[in-house]
């Protein structure tokens, strides 16, 4: 993969964090009605965006906005959430998917505390800056398979707009590839002065969240708590990141998010689609979740002052890349790999739409990542015999490629490797 020639305007990405922070507040439970002070206004805004960048493409992107009413511990009266998404439809394989997000609301100390000002710049009016830098840049191209950009509501309230865009993805009959969550990715200093601008974070689950007893079990007797799809597509985005730019990494954290927090790429994960979460290298917690003020000399609220928009650039061409050569590329297969008292491994997988090549791949069961050079590559078979591999040491898995070679990530040959849900309708 080569680098974009036309990397992301930081000017840009500046002047949408403002302009989302000058909304006031964007709480879930503010003012959905008001033109010019709460999370209505807002909302109507990035509808407005997605609108005029439609316009630019030729009317290539489909505007919707899916909602629920929603009660709970943190909306105690009944209230809508509602997203904002564009749909850029795939030339071929329009039902294909990958999606990209942020959540547009905000808050203050109090989660429940609708009416301060929670200009909530880095958490996350960064996220949905990123996903509008990206429809600007991709909208101008055209993939066999379709990209979604969506702002979510309700994420503090608890990630209710990330449910509401999965049931809506389910409710579509998507086939989900990846979800890239973008939740505070535009700062790079923490409140102890340790700051870290050559890494982004990506989270990625071990075990699947939509996991049956029986794909449990397998997994314990074969193995599969290391090659989720989330955890390979997290593996397939970090083998992105060099060839963009060398000066800027991918960190990989094994787990669903970061210790005793959440985010929207969760709903998507209990369905059963693959779903990472990126965010800053380093959090300051003086500038999120805060109200506004001042003590001891230390300011607290999270305003855009704080934020560092060369680093959310650098961020946002990488969610770009990713976009761009997921949307190109098939399916990962659902590879089945059979070892049993034999000294040869026999790897076998269904035909994939889109897929011109297969490449087999393997690793050591205790080794983070894939071999360098695949086993076996662009074959147009879907069988293959791996003699002398004795497969019991092994993890096994396959990559779909394009007659373009756009190549998919790998899918494992374990128990819940496959890149669909388990727990189907």
């Amino acid at each position: 993969m080569t680098a974009r020639a036309d990397p992301s305007s930081e000017a840009r990405l500046r002047a949408d964090v403002e302009t989302l922070v000058s909304f006031g507040t964007r709480h879930t439970l503010s003012s959905a009605s008001d033109p010019e002070r709460g999370i209505g206004a807002a909302r109507a805004w990035a509808a407005r965006e997605f609108a005029k960048i439609g316009s630019a493409c030729g009317s290539c992107l489909d505007i919707v906005q899916p909602e629920q009413t929603v009660t709970g511990r943190r909306v105690p009266e009944p209230t809508r959430i509602v997203d904002v998404v564009a749909i850029q439809r795939g030339t071929e394989r329009p039902d294909e998917v990958v999606i990209v997000q942020g959540h547009i609301d905000s808050r203050v100390s109090d989660v429940m505390d609708a009416t301060s000002d929670a200009p909530g710049a880095n958490d996350d009016a960064s996220g949905v800056a990123l996903v509008l830098e990206a429809a600007r840049a991709l909208s101008q191209r055209t993939f066999p398979t379709t990209i979604v950009y969506a702002a979510l509501s309700g994420e503090e309230q608890g990630l209710l707009g990330g449910k509401v865009l999965a049931d809506y993805a389910r409710a579509q009959g998507w086939t989900v590839k990846a979800v890239l969550n973008n939740d505070i990715v535009g700062g790079s200093c923490g409140s102890d002065g340790y700051c870290d601008d050559a890494h982004v974070r990506l989270f990625s689950e071990g075990p699947r969240a939509d996991a049956t007893d029986e794909t449990r079990s397998a997994a314990r007797r074969f193995g599969g708590e290391n090659d989720s799809p989330g955890r390979n597509l997290s593996r397939f985005i970090t083998g992105l990141a060099p060839d963009l730019d060398a000066a800027f990494d991918v960190r990989e954290i094994w787990r669903a998010d970061r210790m005793g927090r959440g985010g929207d790429q969760t709903p998507f994960l209990e369905l059963g689609y693959p779903a990472v979460r990126f965010t800053a290298a380093v959090e300051n917690y003086d500038h999120q979740h805060q109200d506004l003020r001042t003590e001891d000399g230390t300011f607290y609220g999270d305003t855009a002052e704080y934020m560092n928009f060369p680093y959310l650039a650098k961020v946002t061409d990488l969610n770009i890349a990713v976009l761009g050569a997921l949307a190109n590329a098939p399916m990962p297969p659902a590879p089945r790999a059979d070892a049993a008292v034999k000294t040869w491994t026999d790897v076998t997988w269904e035909p994939v739409a889109g897929a011109a090549t297969y490449s087999v791949w393997k690793r050591a069961t205790n080794a983070a990542d894939w071999e360098v050079e695949p086993v076996t590559k662009a074959t147009s078979e879907t069988a293959v015999k791996l003699d002398g591999l004795r497969g019991d040491d092994w993890i096994l898995g396959v990559s779909a490629s394009s007659a373009s070679g756009a190549q998919s990530p790998i899918a494992a040959a374990v128990p819940g490797g496959a890149f669909h849900p388990l727990q189907q309708d």
